[in-house]
C-alpha cells in the first residue's frame, strides 16, 4: 500500500525520510526539520531508529509535517523527499520514495563497521543504480561539502539543499532561525554557512 502527500483540514502533509549511519547527525537533522516546521505552525510527528547509531549502523528518521497526522511512520512509497547522507543508505531507502518524489544524496560513502576490518562496497556502482532509478535526484559532493564547511556539518548542508529545492514546508529563513535558536554563536555561524553551502549546490 502506498501513501502519498494529502490534505486534511486544508494542510498538506509532507513526508520526509532521512537515512544515514550512526555519527552523521541524522537525528539532529530530523529535529531541526521538526522545529522549523513547528515554527511555521505545522503539526509534526516522527519516528527514529537509533539502536545501531553508536556502532556505525543504519539510522533512519521519519518526519511528517502538516495537519491531523495520525501516524509517525511513512510507509513504503510514501516519502515526498528522502535525504540520504551516504549512497548505500540512499539505496536502502529508495523503496520509501513515492512516484515523483525527490531524493537528495551525498556521494561520499561511509563504510559499515566490521570487527575484522573487512567489508565495504562499490560506491560508484551504488550511485549509478540510484541515478538510473530516481528521476528527481540531486547528488551532493561530499568532498565539496568537506572543503567548504567540514563534514561535521554534512547534515545541515543537506538540509540547505532540501530547503532550497522547496520540498520542505518552510523557507531558508525559517531554518536559519531554527539554527540560531538551537546552537551557540560560533556553532550557529558554522551551521548557517553549511546551510547556505547546500543551498548553493542545488542552485548551480
Amino acid at each position: 500500500m502506498q501513501i502519498r502527500s494529502y490534505r486534511r483540514g486544508g494542510v498538506k502533509i509532507t513526508d520526509c525520510l532521512i537515512a544515514g549511519v550512526g555519527g552523521q547527525g541524522t537525528i539532529l537533522a530530523s529535529r531541526l526539520i521538526g522545529s522549523a516546521a513547528i515554527s511555521v505552525g505545522l503539526d509534526v510527528r516522527g519516528s527514529e531508529t537509533i539502536g545501531m547509531a553508536q556502532r556505525g549502523g543504519s539510522v533512519a528518521s521519519h518526519v511528517r509535517m502538516g495537519g491531523n497526522i495520525h501516524s509517525p511512520l511513512i510507509l513504503p512509497g510514501g516519502a515526498d523527499v528522502i535525504l540520504a547522507f551516504e549512497p548505500c543508505e540512499g539505496l536502502r531507502a529508495m523503496a520509501w520514495l513515492k512516484p515523483g518524489g525527490m531524493m537528495i544524496v551525498c556521494d561520499r560513502a561511509v563504510m559499515p563497521f566490521s570487527p575484522s576490518g573487512a567489508g565495504g562496497y562499490d560506491a560508484a556502482e551504488v550511485m549509478a543504480h540510484i541515478t538510473s532509478a530516481v528521476v528527481r535526484l540531486h547528488v551532493l559532493s561530499g568532498e565539496y561539502i568537506g572543503e567548504k564547511c567540514g563534514l561535521r556539518c554534512l547534515n545541515v548542508a543537506i538540509l540547505g539543499a532540501a530547503t532550497a529545492c522547496g520540498v520542505l514546508p518552510f523557507s531558508m529563513s525559517d531554518m536559519e532561525r531554527t539554527i540560531i535558536e538551537r546552537f551557540t554563536d560560533g556553532a550557529a555561524d558554522m551551521n548557517k554557512n553549511a546551510l547556505r553551502t547546500g543551498a548553493e549546490m542545488v542552485k548551480k
